[in-house]
């Protein structure tokens, strides 16, 4: 079996193929809007997708060495994210559902993360740290849905280091492979600030902190505001995993997404693990980030259980949860 994946939830639009056996992922080619400057617009970013879309889907096909005639499904994520960016992954899927034939399938982009981990790491039954720029959830698989146990109240982790960045002259956000500039700013910092920390049982507030740091920047160097923010996001995420490491008493942590690239939450969450006496399994910086092979991927798990989407039912779900989603291919 061979399944197509389209991803386009946010700034990234790519396109990859995946088997039923081994090695799974053939492709996995993507093309990731930059902004000129400050954050994205939907309707650019959109529009960015819908022009380099042709080339990523051929240059996927290529690569796997599999022609349109042999892929038997077309996955595409349909939620949650931008609604105008959804909308391009979604027209292409259902084209070349009719052109070609071939059955949709519908898949959730945070699941995606979930299950492109639990392959790539070989996690069997983990605690799972999903972070992206969207998304900070913490969850675990029970009784066939991914159950939240904790979660950002305002904003998630990875936009409020974005933003961060971004409004204090730091952007891109990203530089030299998967490197965050909060990382290369926190470098230069010798002072810790003292930054709103909420914690909230097993969720987490970020909103708060950002305005506070981003005030910081009129009195302090930017070195010293990067490095207390940082610590500050961090260790409030570390708090609230700890706590459902306690609940839930797993003996793996499985972080997914973006921000699971960054190499100073990484050493955090090593140091974490080392005192819980349990396993660490980050997902490789191939997948952290969004990419086609984690749609193609869980879109081939869910059609050889027999999930699949009907074309009339193709609408996109920008705020699809993660804890929306029956498992059932698990």
């Amino acid at each position: 079996m061979f399944v197509l994946g389209i991803e386009s939830t946010a700034h990234t639009f790519g396109v990859g193929v995946a088997s039923d056996k081994e090695p799974y992922i053939l492709s996995n080619v993507k093309d990731t809007f930059v902004p000129k400057e400050g954050g994205m617009r939907p309707g650019e970013v959109a529009k960015h997708h819908a022009e380099v879309a042709p080339k990523i889907l051929l240059e996927a096909l290529k690569t796997a060495k599999v022609p349109m005639s042999e892929i038997q499904y077309v996955a595409v994520a349909i939620g949650p994210g931008l609604g105008p960016t959804l909308r391009v992954g979604a027209t292409l899927a259902r084209a070349l559902g009719l052109k070609y034939g071939k059955s949709l399938v519908g898949v959730n982009h945070g699941v995606a993360h979930i299950e492109i981990g639990y392959w790539s790491t070989n996690a069997q039954d983990p605690l799972v740290v999903y972070l992206s720029g969207g998304n900070t959830v913490i969850t675990t698989l029970v009784k066939g849905r991914f159950r939240t146990f904790g979660e950002t109240l305002d904003i998630a982790l990875g936009n409020m280091l974005d933003t961060f960045v971004r409004e204090a002259g730091l952007a891109p956000p990203y530089v030299a492979g998967s490197k965050h500039m909060i990382d290369l700013c926190a470098e230069e910092g010798k002072e810790f600030i003292s930054l709103p920390y909420v914690v909230k049982g097993q969720d987490m507030s970020y909103s708060g902190m950002l305005t506070a740091a981003l005030k910081a920047l009129q009195d302090h160097p930017k070195g010293d505001v990067c490095f207390s923010l940082r610590e500050v996001a961090f260790d409030a995420l570390l708090e609230a995993v700890e706590r459902a490491l306690a609940l839930t008493k797993k003996k793996e942590l499985l972080v997914v997404g973006g921000v699971a690239a960054s190499q100073s939450l990484r050493s955090k969450l090593e140091q974490l693990s080392t005192d819980w006496g349990i396993q660490l399994k980050v997902v490789p910086p191939t997948y952290a980030g969004d990419n086609g092979a984690m749609i193609a991927y869980t879109g081939m798990l869910m059609a050889k259980s027999g999930v699949t989407l009907d074309i009339s039912e193709s609408r996109i779900r920008p705020r699809w949860r993660v804890d929306e989603v029956d498992v059932t291919w698990r």
